[in-house]
This record gives structure tokens, C-alpha cells and sequence, in this order.
């Protein structure tokens, strides 16, 4: 039985990592929605400050 040669695991790798950037990589952030900004107004509630009893 011939054995593989385990020399090429560099293109190996290199076609693995491209395989998933240039291909997988963008399928998978088309399913991540993006942070997009609200409408909202930015409304803070201001929280009154604690009164400390050494101060």
C-alpha cells in the first residue's frame, strides 16, 4: 500500500485557511447581524448619588 507524504501540509494548510476566508468566513457573517445604530434618543436616567455615611 503507498503511504501519503506528509511534506505538503503546508499548501495544505494554506489552502484550508484560504478555503475559509475567501469562502466560509463570508457565508458565516452574513448570518451575524451587524451593531446597527438605534433610532432611539440616547436618554440617561440619571441616578441620584448615594450618600455615604463617613463623608
Amino acid at each position: 500500500m503507498p503511504q501519503l507524504n506528509p511534506t505538503p501540509w503546508f499548501p495544505i494548510m494554506m489552502l484550508s485557511w484560504l478555503t475559509f476566508t475567501l469562502i466560509i468566513q463570508p457565508k458565516l457573517l452574513s448570518f451575524i447581524p451587524t451593531n446597527t445604530p438605534s433610532t432611539m434618543p440616547n436618554t440617561t436616567i440619571h441616578t441620584p448619588s448615594w450618600n455615604w455615611p463617613w463623608t
